[in-house]
């Protein structure tokens, strides 16, 4: 009796198993289709991983501040992109420290443009230009590794 009871729990946890399973796997199988179900941003996000050396954070951020932060000012000023940001990894286990993000307003605005290019530079200066390369091969190549480079879409949901 008590082996027929022991048989019966087993198979009515196998039987909620399997039910608990098909619940979790309908979802998978629905067919959302992009426009009706779901819409993709106009908008675009490039984000780019960065691992760094530790104890240079300070030194990475302080470098970004007069590099990467000073050129997104000029990009922002002038139309390029719509904002940017740097986010750090508050979790001390995970393979980076930091992503740079910047938001643009379509992919339109990632690809090359003579007139863009010439804008910035106008505005930036070729000593900036100059001092952020320098900075780069001097500094930021020492101390911090691109894990990857990302163009990100937002989906909205319907």
């Amino acid at each position: 009796m008590i082996s027929v009871m022991n048989n019966l729990r087993k198979l009515g946890v196998f039987a909620a198993s399997l039910v608990a399973a098909f619940a979790v796997s309908a979802p998978a199988s629905a067919q959302l289709e992009v426009w009706k179900d779901y819409e993709p941003s106009d908008g675009v996000w490039v984000l780019t991983v960065v691992d760094l050396d530790p104890g240079t954070m300070d030194i990475y951020l302080e470098g970004l501040k007069s590099t990467w932060v000073a050129g997104n000012e000029v990009a922002k000023e002038l139309g390029h992109i719509k904002d940017y940001g740097i986010y750090v990894n508050q979790f001390g286990e995970a393979d980076f420290d930091l992503l740079l993000v910047v938001e643009m307003e379509s992919t339109d605005d990632i690809a090359p443009s003579r007139e863009r290019y010439e804008e910035f530079l106008d505005a930036w200066g070729e000593a900036n230009l100059d001092k952020a390369n320098e900075k780069v091969l001097e500094l930021y190549n020492k101390i911090r590794k691109i894990q990857g480079n990302y163009l990100m879409r937002r989906i909205e949901m319907k």
